[in-house]
């Protein structure tokens, strides 16, 4: 029988470990790339009857990543699977503060975890698969910071700002090609994940949008990692998935 592969990063918590519960089907091939394995992932694998890999790498190398993936790609392009898709779900906020204030090592990781691997991970799944001929998607999970700048966090807005215009570059080659992958880079709305728990606990001193976020938290506007997983995974299903190479998810 013939079924679905999943390639998603960032899959160990939060929205990517809810996507990819979701993901894991009967029959289904989910790959996750994360900086560590998620035992709780395995447990619903096996209890799903599907096909879960999990490889447990820093995607501040990713190069490393991207390569890895080239090559486990080749290895199964006789797979009999309906459609590719990849999920470039992983991010970094750094210690939050003025960007004259934050330290090198730390706005590196932010950008190569938050912009570079998602470069380096969709040009190796691109080119892999750009023979096949199954439908293949990119689905890179943004945030409205990447349209709206916030103090105190340059590299995750420059991040996701540039996914966004990454993203529309990526469309624009696609639909110029045969049998061209549909993109797309998504907000996903605001969250109640550990990222949301970060913001909270910031230094009202260094964060002016401190108090925002504890409103939000105070007065029940998050939305679950699961509930939002549903909605996402529900878009990437619509059949007029990357009409819009950038969109949002509340629109």
């Amino acid at each position: 029988m013939k079924h679905h592969l999943t390639i998603i990063t960032g899959a160990s918590r939060g929205l990517g470990l809810a996507m990819a519960a979701q993901r894991l089907t009967p029959g289904a091939t989910v790959l996750c790339i994360s900086r560590r394995v998620s035992d709780e992932l395995a447990r619903h694998a096996q209890s799903a009857g599907a096909n879960l890999e999990q490889w447990a790498m820093d995607l501040a190398d990713g190069a490393a990543a991207a390569s890895a993936l080239s090559t486990w790609l080749q290895a199964k392009v006789h797979s009999p699977w309906l459609s590719a898709t990849l999920i470039n779900n992983a991010g970094v906020i750094p210690a939050l503060g003025p960007l004259r204030d934050a330290q090198s090592a730390d706005l590196a990781n932010a950008l190569r975890v938050g912009l570079e691997a998602p470069m380096l991970l969709s040009a190796a799944f691109l080119g892999t698969t750009r023979n096949w001929k199954i439908p293949r998607k990119v689905l890179n999970i943004s945030s409205g910071l990447g349209r709206r700048a916030m103090a105190s966090s340059a590299a995750y807005c420059a991040a996701k700002a540039g996914m966004d215009h990454f993203t529309r570059s990526m469309a624009l080659d696609e639909a110029g090609a045969k049998n061209g992958a549909l993109v797309c880079s998504l907000a996903p709305g605001v969250i109640d994940t550990d990222m949301q728990v970060q913001l909270r606990g910031a230094d009202e001193s260094l964060f002016p949008d401190l108090a925002t976020f504890k409103g939000l938290h105070s007065k029940g506007q998050l939305s679950s990692a699961s509930d939002t997983a549903a909605k996402v995974l529900a878009y990437l299903a619509r059949p007029d998935f990357g009409t819009l190479p950038v969109a949002d998810i509340r629109d």
